[in-house]
């Protein structure tokens, strides 16, 4: 018997998240980081171009982010972990997971891709120590 098992990008790196509390990130995961930022302006009561202002965004561009038709800008992440009192390691990752997804999602990249790339940022760490070691002991 031949058996195959189909997963959606966000539950596969729902799986590959296993060392963090998977429930604090359930809810987020089921929406793109554009969705996200509109839940967040909704529940803060704010229009568009208020929250465009303070994220130094027009209108037609936060709208574009929030319809998934535009990737939100790294470098503004700081601005709107701020303004909705967030925990910006946690928007950081949020964020990250989502362009992720996304690029293994356009690219029709197996899952098996998260885990070399898990293999991978293991050996850059491990890479980045034993040069931080090497240049703490020339000194």
């Amino acid at each position: 018997m031949n058996f195959q098992v189909a997963f959606s990008v966000e539950q596969l790196i729902f799986i590959s998240l296993s060392k963090y509390d998977k429930s604090k990130y359930a809810s987020q995961m089921k929406q793109h980081f554009g969705e996200y930022i509109r839940q967040l302006r909704a529940e803060k009561g704010l229009t568009l171009t208020q929250l465009g202002a303070k994220l130094e965004l027009d209108s037609a561009n936060l709208s574009k982010i929030e319809n998934g038709k535009r990737d939100f800008d790294e470098k503004r992440l700081n601005l709107l972990a701020v303004e909705f009192d967030l925990n910006l390691d946690d928007l950081k990752m949020e964020f990250l997971s989502q362009m992720i997804a996304k690029k293994i999602y356009d690219s029709s990249c197996s899952i098996e891709v998260l885990q070399i790339a898990k293999k991978k940022v293991n050996y850059l760490r491990e890479s980045n120590a034993k040069q931080k070691n090497q240049t703490s002991n020339e000194k």
